[in-house]
């Protein structure tokens, strides 16, 4: 078995665009039907404001598949720790035995994360952007401007975090890194009514977005809320959409933006909500007019976590990089 390190990782896998289009592959084959993907099983610690999710999928043909053990743990910012972490594991497809560890502390999960949401800013947002909002100032809200850099040029970004602190520390890190304008503000309304593109990134557990501050040309690609009590928009803000848009229909319908909407009746089960991959596999379009309001409910998908980490096991051994422990198998003899 091969052990990697979180060092190796962040060294040789970055987010670029083949990052970003090994996962849109990844939802393409998931709407294809060429992907074995259960529900996500989660332990919540809620004394500790914290979660930890097991995440996998099989996608047909490959060789191994991941099985990704993730933790959000929301109060760790009062001890100087981030609050994601984890790690993956690689299992053979064709006998079941463990192949690697990639111990990356969640690195690959911002990764995957990060790339979904390029994706879906390439389809969904308009062509051209000025001014992009996030709400957050974590890591995800770092790693999805350095994806939406990738797919869209923008001059300015409007942040908000419910620490007035850390936005104004996000601002400084973010326009040195960017040489572009990041301002914070001090209020989400102020973020929607003055972006092309938003971009939500927390734990909340009651609505941030409300319905009244949408307008034409709005996209929101909404990642935070991937748990049954966990909501970033207003329900109201999926029924105004033009195109709603999920990462699985399923997998939002029971923990996404889209499970909220539908248990407080603004949405019913008929209503039109599309999934990625079949934006990816061109079998419909993404956005289609510059006027448009498109909204994107991301939770999370194990399918995403197996070809990230396909690739980054691919991008290491290439470089003859881990650390070879020996795991016998003794067969018992009667």
């Amino acid at each position: 078995m091969l052990f990697f390190t979180e060092q190796e990782l962040k060294q040789y896998v970055q987010l670029n665009l083949e990052a970003i289009s090994i996962v849109e592959e990844g939802f393409t084959k998931l709407v294809n039907n060429e992907v074995t993907m259960p529900p996500i099983m989660r332990v919540d610690v809620h004394d500790q404001n914290g979660e930890v999710d097991v995440k996998t999928a099989y996608v047909k043909g490959k060789e191994m598949f991941a099985i990704k053990v993730s933790s959000g743990f929301f109060n760790n910012y009062k001890l100087g720790l981030p609050s994601g972490n984890g790690l993956m594991m690689l299992i053979s497809a064709q006998t079941g035995i463990p192949q690697a560890i990639l111990l990356d502390n969640g690195y690959l999960t911002d990764i995957r994360t990060a790339a979904a949401g390029a994706i879906a800013a390439k389809y969904l947002t308009k062509e051209n952007i000025e001014t992009v909002g996030v709400i957050g100032s974590g890591a995800q809200a770092r790693f999805q401007i350095r994806a939406l850099k990738l797919v869209r040029d923008f001059n300015k970004v409007l942040v908000y975090s419910r620490s007035g602190e850390h936005a104004k520390k996000y601002a400084e890190e973010m326009t040195a890194e960017f040489d572009i304008e990041v301002q914070p503000v001090d209020n989400a309304e102020t973020v929607v009514r003055n972006s092309d593109a938003v971009i939500t990134t927390t734990p909340a557990k009651e609505p941030v977005i409300k319905a009244e501050w949408l307008h034409p040309g709005l996209h929101i690609t909404a990642m935070g809320s991937d748990a049954e009590h966990k909501q970033e928009l207003e329900s109201e803000v999926l029924a105004r959409a033009d195109k709603l848009v999920c990462d699985t229909k399923a997998q939002c319908a029971r923990l996404g933006e889209l499970h909220h909407a539908l248990d407080g009746g603004v949405l019913t089960n008929n209503a039109s909500v599309f999934e990625l991959g079949q934006i990816t596999s061109k079998q419909i379009k993404g956005r289609e007019d510059d006027n448009q309001i498109t909204v994107c409910d991301l939770t999370g998908t194990g399918v995403q976590d197996t070809v990230i980490a396909l690739y980054a096991y691919n991008e290491l051994v290439k470089r003859n990089l881990g650390l070879a422990i020996e795991n016998k198998t003794f067969a018992i003899q009667n």
